[in-house]
Order: structure tokens, then sequence, then C-alpha cells
């Protein structure tokens, strides 16, 4: 089966796409900052990989730490090699680097600093450990094979992808993957999905030093897009939500009427299932639609 790494997925969006992703028959490796939250995460995707029709409980490892760090990195990139491979990397954990926010004159630089390590330098770090298991995933199609369809098949919704298959024949290969003496890996890839922000491209006041942080994750994902061409890399701004990490953010905000995370992944998984060439997304404001910005 298909193997992906989430990383905050204790709660918000990267638990609903997680669990999304369980209840079609994925093997998961998740990761939060915080052990229990995590580990009640864990329960629930079981259960759901356990409704999938599979017969037995997804395989879910929850790994507690903080992607910062480059020991608990090369650990989650370690336990997806354990479950066969990895096919699917997304990039979700993030901080604010103040909270409340606050204005730039009085931006702690500290914070920034924080900022700019879990949300731009830990999602490079990541990708790094992982390049090996993503270049030597086939669970995608060839750029050729789905460059006539992925638009249709992103505005009808596309196919599932839950189906049992071997998705890593050249798994034995992957600790030579990218060496000189190395056979090719297959050109089809993994997938890299970067959770962004609209605050990267717009001008909102004490935003600043995170919208900063996912600017420059944007544009590292934009090289990453070129110098990668074998795997699809996808930056997706989700949109407004109910988040724990909008309500530090804005304290005072009243977040009830902002749609939940839930309501996002139906659109992840659309780039998932059409094979969305590499490029940055935004939620639209219809569950499971996603345009190319």
């Amino acid at each position: 089966m298909p193997v992906a790494i989430i990383t905050g997925a204790s709660k918000g969006l990267g638990r609903a796409l997680a669990a999304a992703l369980a209840g079609r028959g994925w093997d998961l490796v998740v990761n939060a900052r915080s052990a229990g939250p995590l580990e009640e995460a864990a329960r629930e995707l079981r259960a759901a990989g356990q409704g999938a029709g599979r017969g037995a409980a997804a395989r879910v490892v929850a790994l507690p730490g903080d992607v910062a760090d480059a020991g608990h990195r090369a650990a989650l990139v370690a336990a997806a090699g354990e479950l066969g491979g990895l096919d699917l990397l997304v990039n979700n954990a993030s901080v604010l680097g103040a909270e409340p926010l606050v204005r730039l004159a009085d931006h702690p630089l500290d914070g920034l600093r924080a900022a700019l390590e879990v949300n731009v330098v830990a999602p490079l770090g990541l990708i790094q450990e992982a390049m090996p298991l993503l270049r030597m995933s086939s669970y995608s199609p060839s750029y050729e094979e789905v460059a006539s369809r992925a638009d249709s098949a992103l505005l009808r919704g596309g196919g599932g992808n839950g189906e049992a298959y071997d998705s890593h024949p050249n798994t034995r290969n992957v600790r030579n993957a990218g060496s000189p003496d190395s056979p090719p890996y297959i050109g089809t890839g993994g997938a890299i999905l970067n959770i962004s922000s609209d605050a990267a491209v717009e001008a909102y006041p004490t935003w600043g030093g995170y919208g900063a942080a996912k600017a420059a994750l944007d544009q590292q994902s934009a090289v990453l897009a070129a110098e990668e061409p074998g795997l699809r890399v996808w930056w997706v701004d989700p949109g407004d939500m109910r988040t724990d990490l909008y309500a530090a953010a804005v304290p005072d905000d009243d977040a009830s009427g902002r749609p939940l995370p839930e309501t996002v992944v139906p659109g992840l998984l659309r780039l998932l299932d059409g094979g969305a060439p590499s490029g940055r997304y935004t939620a639209a404001a219809l569950p499971g639609e996603l345009s190319s910005r």
C-alpha cells in the first residue's frame, strides 16, 4: 500500500488529511510535538484504516518530536522505509513566530528565526532526507502519461487511489538511489505537498513574520519543482480555516464562521488523484475544488 509522512498530524488539517488517507488504505508516519494528542490521533487513524476494507487497521507510526531536529526528521523517514517506502510527504507542521501576531516593528527576532526554521528549513531538511525514497516511488503516473488528462481529472474529481498494488517495486535499491552507480529510478516518483498560506502573497498587517516564512516556502517549492521534474511538488494555500493556529494568531477574532479543515481535504485528494502538475494551488470556496495560482 502507499505510504505517506504527514507532519503536524495531531490536529487541524494534518489530522484531517491523515484520516482521509487512512480511510483509503494508506500507511502513515505521523508527527506532532505533543505525544498525547498525537497518540490519540493515531488511534483514530488506525480505526479509519480498519474501515478501508483491508481486514486490519492501517499501519500508523506516530513519532512525537520537533521537525526542526535533524535526528527526528531522519527517524520519520526511516519509519517510512520500514513501512515499504514513501509516496507522499506532507509538510504541514508550522509555527507563527509570535502568539498573538504582532506588527513587524514589534516582532521578536527569535520568533522570526523559529518561524523560518520550522516553516522553511525543516521542510527542506525533511525533503532532503526523504528524497531517495520519493524518487523510488512509482505511485504517480509519469508526466507524459498524465499531461493530457491532468486538468480534466482535476475538474471531474479523478478516480480513487486506494487499490492494493506494489507501489515500491524498486525499494531494494533505495539506499543507492541517486548514487552514480545506481540504476536510474523510474521517472514517476512520489509527491511533496507543502502547506502554504495566503499570507505568503498578501500584505496583511501583523502577518509579516509568518507570511515571510511562507513566501520563502513557496519559492523553495517552486525551485524544487524545477529541479526535480520526476516528482510532483505542490504548495497549497488552504484558505481560512478554524484551527488552533489561527486562534493563537488572532485570539480576539471569532473564528466560528470559518470552515473546518476537513472541508479542504477533498481538494487535496483531487491533486493526488488527478496527478496534478507541480505548482501553487489555492483552495476555492467550494469543498473539493482547487485552482492553480
